[in-house]
């Protein structure tokens, strides 16, 4: 009786359009009432375990660092850069798009951070270099996808504290599918400018040149500081997330005295919204992932798809959960997604022998694709508003970069040495 009360209200929550966060947290409270469990025993037991996910420290820390990059205009001087070294190429600043998202991710981790701060900048300067609006825009939630793909990585965090997973691992193995994409990118952005005849930047002199990397050269060590940091042993992926946000709350209060104390309040505002948000989500994925272990869910789950015989080796699984997570991404907000099927995938996925290193970047690349597909397409909603573009022109657009997107997460997918080959070099064991 209470399991069908969980879901029934759980469904019909979510169908009425509720948060999913809410949908979660009130049909499993109604679930311990049911079955006269005591909440108060189920909050300590999740106090104790939140208390020792130090990791999680890193999430409203990178959210910091990105507003106060995008507040300080710290992205424009990456922008430019980029700008002076491939801007005169055929179609060049579409390549400066991609390599500023690359560039960016490696201090943020956040895809809809680049959008919203970043892409404003891009789509402007694309505009005013005569590129159509509506593909300036899509190249930009194109190229944003690589955020959390690249370390450092919101998304990832989440998945290890969920799996148990190495973070550092999981950021290692985001390196080549990252740079990969972009790559892919960049070849459908040549197409694309050659077709429709898009132009160059003037080739900039050698002083510009120079000036342009003395502007950007503080904003550039960044990320060369976070991932030598990790990966040199001299910090954690936490301790570099509160080095990312001193490093960038440095850059704008001293060096460039981009903002004074009043934004860098409402920036702490807003940064306190935005983590209390993903903080009620793990909250209520907490409870609702208590009582799908109580149930036994994944374990039903397991032996009835292996009944089927539609899950007879790990390739089949990992195109079930490809599509699962395709799908689901169209629909649901990275974080719920991850909070709610992670859990009941991975006794799974360990079960059929897949990575869990390799299967958490898929993951997560996954998700970032679903942030670009309507019609939850949460990227495309915050360009289309940001830039004033119609959202169905937007939508156009991305088609092309969608199928490259989902290319690359099909070698991913089906050729794990593209995820496992930098952390097996580093000594993962996987």
């Amino acid at each position: 009786m209470a399991l069908i009360v969980w879901l029934t209200i759980f469904i019909g929550a979510f169908a009425l359009g509720y948060p999913i966060a809410f949908a979660m947290f009130i049909s499993s409270t109604l679930y311990l009432l049911i079955e006269g469990l005591n909440p108060a025993l189920l909050l300590d037991n999740m106090v104790i375990t939140f208390e020792n996910q130090f990791i999680l420290l890193a999430i409203p820390l990178f959210i910091f660092a990105a507003r106060v990059m995008n507040e300080g205009k710290i992205t424009d001087r990456i922008f430019d850069f980029t700008n002076s070294v491939v801007g005169p190429v055929k179609g060049g600043l579409g390549y400066v798009n991609i390599i500023a998202s690359i560039i960016f991710a490696g201090m943020t981790g956040s895809q809809v951070a680049d959008v919203a701060g970043l892409g404003v900048v891009e789509v402007k300067a694309m505009v005013d270099s005569g590129y159509d609006k509506p593909f300036a825009c899509a190249v930009t939630c194109a190229s944003a996808t690589i955020g959390p793909i690249i370390p450092p990585s919101i998304p990832m965090i989440i998945y290890s504290m969920l799996s148990g997973t190495s973070v550092g691992y999981l950021f290692l193995g985001g390196v080549i599918p990252g740079i990969l994409l972009g790559g892919l990118l960049m070849v459908l952005v040549y197409i694309l400018s050659i077709k429709r005849n898009y132009p160059s930047k003037k080739v900039v002199s050698f002083a510009e040149f120079l000036d342009s990397l003395r502007r950007g050269f503080l904003p550039l060590m960044a990320p060369v500081i976070l991932l030598g940091g990790i990966y040199g042993g001299i910090f954690t992926p936490t301790e570099a997330a509160a080095i990312a946000a001193t490093y960038a709350l440095i850059l704008s209060l001293i060096v460039y005295k981009s903002f004074g104390i009043k934004k860098l309040y409402e920036i702490i505002i807003d940064v306190a919204l935005s983590s209390a948000v993903i903080g009620f989500i793990m909250a209520a994925a907490f409870i609702f992932s208590y009582v799908i272990a109580r149930e036994e869910i994944p374990v039903m789950i397991t032996k009835g798809l292996l009944n089927l015989g539609i899950m007879s080796n790990k390739w089949m699984v990992l195109l079930i959960f490809n599509v699962l997570f395709l799908l689901l991404g169209c629909f649901i907000s990275t974080t719920a997604l991850l909070v709610v099927i992670v859990p009941l995938a991975i006794p799974i996925v360990q079960a059929m022998g897949i990575d869990l290193v390799h299967f958490g970047v898929v993951i997560v690349l996954n998700l970032m694709i679903g942030l670009d597909t309507p019609p939850y397409g949460m990227s495309l909603y915050i360009i289309s508003g940001v830039t004033n573009t119609s959202f169905s022109k937007i939508c156009k657009e991305m088609v092309l970069f969608i199928l490259f997107e989902i290319i690359v997460l099909l070698i991913c997918t089906y050729v794990p040495e593209v995820v496992l080959f930098l952390p097996r070099l580093l000594g993962y064991m996987g």
